[in-house]
């Protein structure tokens, strides 16, 4: 090959498809070779390669290339790029992150006006924010954009966290699909649709889709917690690398857990971005529409549990650790309810469908009037529990659950006020977890689980004790705090979640995005407005931190990442609907006719029902 030639081998194709790979020779007719992409069980896979071969003597001799994916191997100056994305092949490298001596004017003309994504580093333009004083907002954006993900050189996420200080990585540079949540609503309230379009399908093609025998394998249908770009070495060729997406389902997460949630977030996030962007094809897509199903079949499949809710372990939604929220933890209720409504909303109507969608509108009454009735709590509530009888074998029996009125916890009947209430974190028989989990409660306000009463009173309950739940930031993720003998026995004497610490009483700025979808939705914003001018008191100048310690969250984390993605986006999309307040309506539900006249005829019909043989459900076809 002459010195003056370069080759530039560039990934063609569209992201449902596979990738390929394209080579060109600069002053010569571009020639085409294509590499489909190779995908298994462990994760996706996208060969990509930039090799410059000798640019020219002076080029070898005098310059040198400052990226963190590049470096010299022999004589050939090595990197990796990706492209796939619906672009034409005359995309070229970025002319700032190549020596411009010894390139010919035309190549750098169109070297210029390519950008190179840098995982976690740049900005989705290519360009290092620039210096000089900028507003809250301004500076969030700008932090969200460097800890955007790049995979075949298209952006697909957010890393957890990107704290220029942090010795210890974790699993903070991966992309979790609950974190990016509010990263993907924030770009869609910026019309910036792309991030979110190949979040979803991306994702959507880690879902694990053998039926699995081995223990160890996750289910059928189950999303992954997480997931990683990595970038490894070619098989038989050192000189090319390729980027490979590397899920976690849970089997390397801290405590083994696999996530319910992860699937729930994502047919929220999937029929969120229908309605913002108006674009229905993905949702209608043949695949995507088996991943909905696939999710449904898993959460709907028949077990040995009485109750309409989800049965999960501890330490399987955003509460991620020894938390005592195993069995049927609001914030899962409130999400699969959620998810049900959503799904219902995109699923296409086909045949093999029927039995799936019946028994989805039955979990849906079954589900609303179980959580509406029986996890409600108001101080009237309270009085009722006081005076319950127990040991009542009757299927009329008012204490169904055989709840002993010695469980009301001291600290809940001075804390309780007088107007308002809200929805208890668990119920299992014998058991009640009076504790308020934040996100369970916004979250039934948004996906209307609760009613409009409820709804108020939730936010009325929020209002009265709102130096409790808020004080110096927002917003605690549950209240009060577990001390002492509780702590140890519950938590295993966590050190992370210490009293009023990380899960345990500590205030996450992320939760403003749902306060403020809730508080809108229900015609309050004021309550969002104050928690957001109350956090930007701080937050910036605190860089940004994943939680806040002590009863009134005036110390940052001990352990919180600074920096934390969805800290950033939980204040834009805050700040984002705020200004523009019906954009809520693509994240909310509205409760429907038919539930509603169903739940009424649940209320009124008598609890003693006859018993006889069930008729045998049909399976359902994915």
């Amino acid at each position: 090959m002459a010195a003056s030639e370069t080759v530039l081998r560039v990934p063609l194709g569209t992201l449902s498809t596979s990738c390929y790979l394209a080579s060109f020779l600069v002053n010569s007719t571009p020639s085409l070779s294509f590499k489909p992409v190779s995908r298994n069980r462990t994760g996706l896979r996208c060969t990509n390669l930039h090799e410059i071969s000798r640019v020219s003597k002076s080029l070898a001799r005098g310059n040198s290339l400052h990226s963190p994916n590049c470096g010299f191997k022999g004589k050939k100056l090595v990197f990796t790029i990706c492209k796939c994305q619906k672009h034409d092949v005359e995309e070229n490298i970025r002319s700032t992150l190549l020596p411009s001596e010894g390139l010919s004017n035309e190549l750098k003309s169109d070297l210029d006006e390519m950008p190179l994504p840098v995982n976690g580093s740049l900005s989705s333009n290519g360009n290092v924010p620039s210096a000089g004083p900028k507003s809250i907002e301004d500076e969030a954006w700008d932090l969200l954009r460097q800890s955007i993900v790049y995979y075949c050189g298209s952006p697909i996420g957010t890393i957890a966290a990107n704290d220029p200080n942090s010795t210890s990585v974790l699993n903070y540079d991966q992309v979790f699909i609950r974190d990016f949540i509010p990263s993907g609503i924030a770009f869609l309230l910026k019309g910036e649709y792309d991030i979110v379009r190949n979040f979803i399908l991306y994702t959507l093609q880690l879902q694990s889709w053998e039926k699995t025998m081995d223990c160890h394998s996750p289910g059928q249908g189950l999303m992954p917690a997480s997931f990683k770009v990595k970038t490894v070495p070619l098989d038989g060729d050192d000189s090319m690398t390729e980027e490979v997406l590397d899920p976690d389902f849970g089997e390397a997460a801290i405590g083994r857990v696999a996530p319910v949630d992860s699937g729930l977030w994502w047919i929220i996030l999937l029929r969120a971005y229908g309605k913002c962007t108006g674009d229905l094809s993905v949702q209608e897509r043949v695949d995507v529409q088996t991943g909905i199903k696939m999710i449904l079949k898993l959460c709907l499949a028949d077990g040995f549990d009485m109750f309409p809710t989800l049965l999960v372990t501890d330490g399987s939604c955003m509460i991620d650790r020894r938390m005592g929220i195993h069995g049927h933890p609001l914030e899962i209720q409130a999400l699969f309810y959620s998810a049900l409504v959503c799904a219902r909303e995109m699923l296409t109507p086909e045949d093999g469908s029927a039995d799936l969608i019946r028994a989805l509108n039955n979990r849906l009454v079954a589900l609303s009037f179980h959580i509406r009735e029986y996890y409600w709590l108001d101080l009237k509530k309270i009085n009722e529990i006081y005076r319950y009888q127990t040991e009542e074998y009757s299927y009329d029996a008012v204490n169904k659950f055989n709840i002993y009125p010695d469980q009301i916890p001291s600290w809940l009947v001075d804390f309780m006020p007088n107007r308002g209430g809200y929805l208890i974190g668990n119920l299992q028989p014998a058991h009640m977890d009076f504790r308020f989990f934040s996100l369970g409660n916004l979250w039934s306000i948004v996906s209307s689980l609760a009613t409009n009463d409820q709804s108020h009173a939730i936010l009325d309950f929020v209002e009265a004790k709102w130096a409790e739940l808020v004080a110096d930031m927002p917003f605690k993720i549950c209240y009060p705090a577990m001390e002492g003998e509780e702590w140890r026995i519950i938590t295993g004497s966590d050190p992370k979640n210490t009293p009023w610490s990380y899960h345990n009483g500590g205030a996450w700025p992320t939760l403003l995005w749902q306060l403020t979808v809730a508080s809108i939705k229900m015609g309050r914003p004021e309550i969002a407005e104050k928690a957001v001018e109350l956090a930007e008191r701080r937050i910036s100048i605190d860089k940004w931190p994943e939680y806040y310690d002590t009863k009134r969250a005036r110390f940052i984390g001990k352990q919180a990442r600074l920096y934390q993605t969805w800290s950033i986006a939980g204040y834009l999309v805050a700040k984002l609907l705020l200004a523009n307040p019906s954009a809520a309506n693509f994240l909310t539900s509205e409760e429907d006719s038919d539930l509603r006249n169903a739940f009424s005829c649940m209320i009124s019909a008598n609890p003693r029902r006859t018993r006889g043989r069930k008729k045998a459900q049909q399976p359902f076809i994915v």
